[in-house]
């Protein structure tokens, strides 16, 4: 029998604003994590060009490869042969390679909860065994260490984000360490998440390939390099996978589209119109920290990276799908419901996305002020 798997309720959230929109709405879209800016103007130019000369086809870049591998020299001092970096259609390919290559049927994963809501539903459509630990302000909404040490029996393996998503938290170097440690020791397969880098606030995130040079590391140009709709992404693997990961790669998913590849190479170095939309995210995260309080939503995640901000909205409800919704037909604002990442706590939860401009985002407060003083002088009362 096939595995049933939960909705992603961001989606069933952005179904209602489009159709809003197309009635003539204005909508803000604060419920995905994906830019509103596009790929660099030279990646764009230089796919232009692809088109008019080159009739393309299945490929794999090479050059591309040989460019990843060289950032994580350049970004964490880690030599990588480029032959371990496997181009996928995006993350999310590469997860469902970097699981199947692991792990058989029955195996048991742990992940932080709250946490994407793609690695628990993947989990169990490949009939795996998601171990959610529960992650909250005591561990600042991230796994530990100490967490993954004290599970009896040990997990076949365990998923790292960070920075992660919703709550945009990142793992400290030392307990990155740590769980490196506790993972090798127990014999524990690692797959990290780093599609966030480059993504931070408060300090750079590290690689766990750092700490554990087995580490499977999944990450795509989908934000960083703002190129969500390319679908392009990588997936490192050790040298005793590069053959399984290959052989599913191709039965799977043939090869990354051919424009993509062309366009990731060039935007790789195209590092100062990139860190511009850094600069636009840092200045929507600053106004969303002042102004959410004052809104009446003063617990919210520490958010280290990323483009989120995960609040508490427990005093004003108990189911966060519905308040979204009341909020998007209210106001116009689209964000999306903790539940989609928290099956248990998350319907005290939202996350915003702040990937939008900096005019959308004052906008966004200044619809949302009104609505959320009559929501707390209900609460009040």
């Amino acid at each position: 029998m096939p595995v049933e798997i939960e909705q992603f309720h961001a989606i069933a959230i952005s179904r209602i604003a489009h159709a809003m929109k197309a009635e003539g709405a204005s909508i803000i879209h604060m419920e995905f994590g994906q830019p509103s800016t596009g790929a660099p103007a030279a990646a764009i130019a230089a796919a232009h060009h692809v088109l008019d000369s080159d009739g393309m086809g299945y490929w794999e870049s090479m050059p591309l490869k040989q460019r990843i591998a060289a950032l994580y020299g350049e970004a964490y001092g880690v030599d990588v042969d480029p032959e371990r970096i496997i181009l996928t259609c995006g993350a999310s390919p590469a997860f469902v390679l970097a699981l199947s290559c692991l792990f058989a049927p029955g195996a048991r994963v742990a992940l932080a909860r709250p946490g994407y809501v793609a690695y628990r539903n993947t989990l169990k459509a490949l009939h795996l065994e998601p171990i959610e630990l529960a992650c909250g302000d005591a561990e600042r909404f991230q796994i530990s260490a100490a967490q993954i040490a004290a599970l009896e029996p040990a997990p076949d393996g365990v998923i790292l984000a960070s920075p992660a998503n919703p709550t945009g938290t990142i793992i400290a170097p030392e307990e990155l360490a740590a769980i490196a440690e506790v993972c090798g020791r127990r014999g524990i397969a690692v797959i990290s998440d780093e599609i966030y880098h480059g993504l931070t606030y408060t300090g750079p995130a590290q690689s766990m390939l750092q700490h554990l040079g087995d580490a499977l590391i999944v990450n795509s140009f989908s934000k960083y390099y703002s190129m969500a709709g390319w679908r392009l992404g990588w997936l490192v693997v050790p040298e005793a996978l590069i053959g399984a990961a290959r052989a599913r790669m191709g039965n799977l998913f043939l090869t990354p589209p051919s424009l993509a590849q062309h366009a990731g190479l060039i935007a790789m170095d195209e590092r100062a119109e990139l860190e511009g939309h850094i600069e636009t995210y840092r200045r929507n995260r600053a106004l969303l920290l002042e102004a959410l309080p004052a809104l009446g939503l003063r617990r919210i995640a520490p958010p280290d990276g990323a483009f989120y901000i995960y609040a508490d909205i427990g005093h004003l409800t108990d189911d966060s799908l519905a308040f979204c919704g009341a909020l998007l037909r209210d106001t116009g604002v689209a964000t999306a419901p903790g539940v989609d990442f928290d099956p248990v706590e998350g319907r005290r939860f939202m996350r915003f996305s702040f990937a939008v401009s900096t005019p959308l985002v004052e906008e966004a407060i200044r619809r949302m002020t009104p609505w959320f003083a009559v929501l707390n002088k209900e609460a009040a009362a």
